[in-house]
């Protein structure tokens, strides 16, 4: 029988451990370990029952129960301990207040990170991948540094989906639903308690409601956004219901209420709590775009801007961040669809449908004119982008290139951050225990890790392992029995299980999505040597292998079946697995347990990969290929590369020459080093290499490092040209907007008519002055108008410059017709093949780079 109604009866606590629900609704038990250890002693059982879950397990108590605890005066002030150090958390001031107080110009108050999931813990299940753990521990690491964040997301209903496998090795979906009011939620309320709501208009006349939870990550307050309001109609109700849920038209719904809502719950939060506006808005990927038409609109109905003086104030204050390496990655949406949901009744009052068609726009060689593009919008309507490695970045400058026509790849205003990870919730706390052996002393953060590493004796490191690997190895057994049972078999025949896997053999990981450039069967490429390596009578090795694949890609089925099926084989099922349902909590053991994590995508497409950065953080070696992070930081210490096949363009080529690469590798440098022991048995080179991961790795790849870099690099200077733009009624934003209307009617009349240069002997030496004269038109323009540039550089034998040091020249005489000749001295410094060239570019005091106009005339 069913309910015809659900509804969730909050626990009442007594008043002596009133404390719990606090410390239960603040995510930061989830990476507080004495926080999780105070709830796991209340009733150890039943938090294991509950999978870790605060509230879950608050719930689950009896009143009785609930005060047997009250009249523990032991518990009751251990309660009250962790209450006050949360408190404490909450207050004190950290890096970024501590930062900021020196910064001249100042720093943001709050800064909106938008973003379409969010892997914070697995208590709340709104993330599918990479993405949203990165989201997570962005805002975790922002909590942990005082940076003023507060994140912006939808909450899905139903989440991503429960993943399970069939008798066949066919993953199977399920997608249980999720009760906000049961999850370490809050909703946004009116002054008279009424839940609080945001509208925006949809085709038909429809309007989409949607409520605003609030969740709370330290001291980051996280908004989601749910539609499934009583008053929307159902088809409305649903377009939360599921994350990368549903065809193109849902995902821009999504995409809508994401951007344009998320704003609307922004300036609701701060009306309701008295919290500051953003300064600052940073859109994690493309999904959430449409933020900056909400701003547009509200500058040109609310504060009277012209479209292009608000697309100047929008663009200083916003951030980009692309994570797509491909093209096929990025969010495109048809222009008729486009239309529907912002022409007609939907048009937005302060932005017209054609210059918002025209932010979308693939203008450049090559675009397709059908599509509205995602990422060229987030890109158009900020003045500052990065990519999330510095491979990346590069990747990431040449795909955008288009945008920029004229400026050589390298001056594509794109820049890089490399991701990181959140230490506190990824390393294992018997790392962090070392410290109280070693040093006698608890050890206060991840920073501490490199010191006390190096007191730590091999023995101690290497029988620390052990301990990881074993815990990884009891979990592996249970999951595997657990996804034998939901196959279809029987407890009588699943014995096996019990002995599957060994905590002293070599363990290598890999968990990855099952999307095709990840190449989760690469290393079946040679089953037959595949298997005499994990067979090995002397030096064996075993792997444990996850990964889910979106529900709609067939292909990415078809890749973990072909795996499972591989791995069932009776004759060496006890050395490989795959488990399902890969998620936050399963991750927590399999980092620490593994001694190698293996990454083999096709290089370039693996924008950051943090996953590898995790398993370094607990003393794990990389074996990768070069891309990513790894291309960034990888020593020859710290792991192998995988040798890549760069161009060989038959795929199937390529995989089988880095597939016997990978399996050299692993053969000839991984497996000797693990199994050659000194007398103690201890495999001192192996334990040398994790002690320099700990040590000197584990630093960079620490998403404290990551914040702090968007915060001095992006986020402060983006408030700093908010403010200026927006100073005086957005003073500069108009001028800015006036100068850029100028330039794109008299840039075609702009042109570098001759230059000469003097100074220099047929045989130049170092030292030597270079005199250039350039004589340029800039049609209506005023010399004030432009820069005039001499780029001094390596010529190759294309004549192609690089290695370009840049020159302002000064004017030197202005003519009739709006001819002006400028002037320069460039010293010789280096030796070899030199050249140079001229160029003219916009300048203005709201213009962050000389390439943001896109516009530029070279010599030529």
């Amino acid at each position: 029988m069913k309910a015809i109604r659900r509804f969730h009866v909050r626990t009442v606590l007594p008043d002596a451990i009133a404390p719990l629900g606090d410390l239960a609704s603040n995510l930061y038990w989830s990476w507080h370990e004495p926080t999780r250890r105070l709830f796991a002693q209340m009733a150890p059982v039943r938090w294991e029952k509950v999978r870790h879950d605060p509230v879950a397990l608050l719930s689950s108590l009896t009143a009785q129960e609930l005060n047997d605890l009250a009249d523990n005066e032991t518990f009751v002030a251990t309660v009250h301990a962790a209450q006050a150090e949360l408190e404490g958390y909450l207050r004190a001031d950290r890096w970024f207040q501590k930062w900021g107080a020196h910064v001249e110009g100042g720093v943001p108050a709050a800064i909106a990170y938008f973003s379409a999931e969010f892997g914070i813990t697995e208590v709340l299940p709104q993330y599918s991948g990479g993405l949203g753990v990165l989201a997570g521990d962005h805002l975790k690491a922002a909590s942990d540094s005082g940076v003023p964040i507060i994140g912006v997301g939808l909450f899905y209903k139903t989440g991503y989906f429960a993943q399970s496998l069939n008798r066949d090795g066919w993953q199977q979906e399920t997608f249980p639903v999720l009760d906000p009011d049961g999850m370490p939620l809050s909703p946004l309320r009116e002054a008279d308690g009424t839940a609080a709501t945001i509208e925006l208009k949809l085709p038909g006349g429809h309007t989409l409601r949607a409520f605003v939870w609030k969740a709370q990550v330290g001291r980051v307050p996280l908004l989601l956004l749910d539609s499934d309001v009583h008053e929307n109609a159902d088809h409305v109700r649903g377009i939360t219901n599921r994350l990368y849920g549903g065809g193109s038209e849902l995902r821009l719904q999504q995409e809508i209420l994401l951007g344009m809502g998320g704003v609307k719950a922004l300036r609701l939060y701060s009306r309701l709590t008295g919290a500051p506006e953003p300064d600052v808005y940073h859109a994690n990927e493309g999904h959430a775009g449409f933020l900056g038409v909400e701003r547009l609109d509200e500058l040109v109905t609310q504060q009277g801007l012209t479209f292009d003086a608000a697309l100047r104030a929008v663009r200083a204050s916003t951030v980009f961040t692309t994570h797509t390496p491909v093209p096929a990655g990025i969010d495109r949406f048809g222009l008729d669809l486009i239309r529907h949901y912002f022409g007609g009744d939907c048009a937005v009052p302060g932005v017209p449908l054609g210059r918002l068609l025209e932010l979308g726009a693939e203008t450049y060689a090559g675009g397709d004119h059908s599509v509205f593009n995602m990422a060229v919008m987030g890109l158009r309507l900020a003045q500052r982008a990065n990519g999330v490695a510095a491979l990346h970045g590069a990747v990431s400058r040449e795909m955008f290139r288009g945008l920029w026509p004229g400026f050589d790849v390298e001056e594509v205003p794109i820049t890089s951050v490399t991701n990181g990870v959140h230490a506190p919730t990824w390393v294992d706390q018997r790392i962090f225990e070392l410290s109280d052996r070693v040093t006698g002393k608890p050890m206060p953060s991840a920073d501490e890790i490199p010191a006390v590493v190096e007191q730590v004796p091999a023995h101690e490191l290497w029988h620390l392992k052990r301990e990881l690997r074993d815990s990884l190895v009891q979990m592996v057994r249970t999951r595997v029995r657990q996804s034998w049972i939901d196959r279809g078999a029987s407890a009588a025949e699943l014995g096996w299980t019990e002995s599957i896997l060994d905590p002293d053999v070599l363990t290598i990981g890999f968990a990855r999505r099952a999307a095709t450039y990840k190449r989760l069967t690469l290393m079946l490429e040679d089953p037959e040597r595949f298997r005499r390596l994990l067979l090995d009578g002397d030096r064996p090795v075993q792997m444990i292998i996850a990964g889910k694949s979106h529900p709609a890609d067939d292909m990415g089925k078809g890749l973990i079946q072909q795996m499972v099926q591989f791995t069932d084989d009776p004759a060496i099922r006890h050395t490989i697995v795959f488990l399902p349902n890969y998620d936050i909590g399963m991750a927590r053991t399999l980092y620490p347990g593994c001694d190698v994590w293996l990454n083999n995508p096709l290089r370039p497409m693996e924008a950051c990969g943090t996953s590898g950065m995790k398993a370094a953080l607990n003393g794990g070696l990389n074996l990768s290929i070069l891309d990513g992070w790894w291309d960034e930081w990888f020593d020859g210490e710290n792991g192998w590369s995988i040798p890549t096949a760069d161009g060989v363009f038959d795929p199937e080529r390529r995989d089988a020459l880095e597939a016997a690469a990978l399996y050299d590798l692993i053969e000839n440098n991984v497996v000797p080093r693990f199994y050659d022991r000194d007398t103690d048995d201890i495999p001192q080179r192996w334990v040398a290499m994790m002690r320099h991961t700990l040590a000197h790795t584990g630093p960079k790849v620490l998403a404290s490092r990551m914040v702090r870099e968007y915060t001095r690099r992006l986020y402060t200077p983006a408030a700093q040209w908010g403010w200026a733009a927006a100073a005086e009624d957005y003073a500069q934003a108009k001028s800015l907007a006036r100068y850029a209307h100028r330039l794109g009617e008299q840039w075609p009349h702009v042109r570098v008519d001759h230059v000469e240069s003097s100074g220099i002997s047929d045989a130049p030496q170092i030292g030597d002055p270079l005199m250039i004269h350039a004589f340029v038109s800039l049609g209506g323009l005023k010399p004030k108008d432009v820069r005039v540039q001499a780029l001094y550089g390596r010529a190759a034998e294309n004549d192609e410059l690089s290695d370009l040091n840049v020159q302002d020249l000064a004017l030197e005489e202005s003519y009739e017709g709006g001819r002006h000749s400028f002037t320069g001295t460039l010293d010789l410094t280096r030796t070899g093949s030199m050249g140079y060239t001229v160029r003219v570019v916009p300048t203005h005091a709201g213009l962050s780079n000389v390439a943001e106009l896109g516009l530029v005339s070279n010599a030529g």
